[in-house]
């Protein structure tokens, strides 16, 4: 059992509190990932911040979800991947895609295979991609922004998904439908 806190808007720090505020506001709750991390304001703001970026990068939904989710089922994370699998269908991605990329099955599509694959490579090698590697993210139709842009993302889920492993963070009732045990 974690013996991590899952602040809510009684129990959080001074210096989360505004976020916090913000996110219920936002949100009309606070995810449970948030109430963990808002004990440390540092990275609560600094996951609320690269979490904008990268969903403001130059990918459209469907190559954010690909990025998000084969980050998440890399890490097992069972608090990511249902909150994702939730956020891909808010953001009206094909429920295939996010369910190929639940139970590791092939891509919709050629550029999301190369997408997805290029995103494991980074997870395993640590950034370390080949020549090769690089040159079919490239001949796939993506830039030299977006594979940097997979770092932003990779950034991200680095911080939810360790600190979800740590905290054994609930998953939230909204997603629970979308519980998922990996492997």
């Amino acid at each position: 059992m974690s013996q991590f806190t899952i602040h809510n808007l009684d129990t959080v720090p001074a210096g989360s509190r505004a976020t916090l505020e913000q996110v219920n506001k936002q949100f009309g709750m606070v995810p449970n990932l948030l109430g963990v991390l808002a004990e440390a304001p540092g990275i609560l703001d600094g996951y609320l911040q690269l979490h904008q970026l990268f969903s403001q990068s130059s990918f459209n939904a469907e190559e954010l979800t690909v990025v998000w989710q084969t980050i998440n089922v890399e890490h097992e994370c069972t608090y990511c991947v249902p909150a994702h699998t939730g956020i891909a269908h808010s953001m009206k991605v094909n429920p295939a895609l996010t369910e190929a990329l639940r139970n590791g099955q092939p891509m919709p599509s050629d550029k999301l295979q190369v997408l997805h694959e290029t995103t494991l490579q980074m997870v395993r090698s640590r950034g370390r991609l080949t020549g090769a590697e690089q040159q079919r993210f490239f001949d796939a139709g993506f830039t030299q922004r977006q594979m940097l842009e997979i770092v932003l993302g990779l950034s991200q889920k680095v911080i939810s998904n360790y600190v979800n492993h740590l905290a054994e963070t609930p998953v939230d009732k909204v997603y629970q439908r979308f519980a998922w045990q990996g492997a």
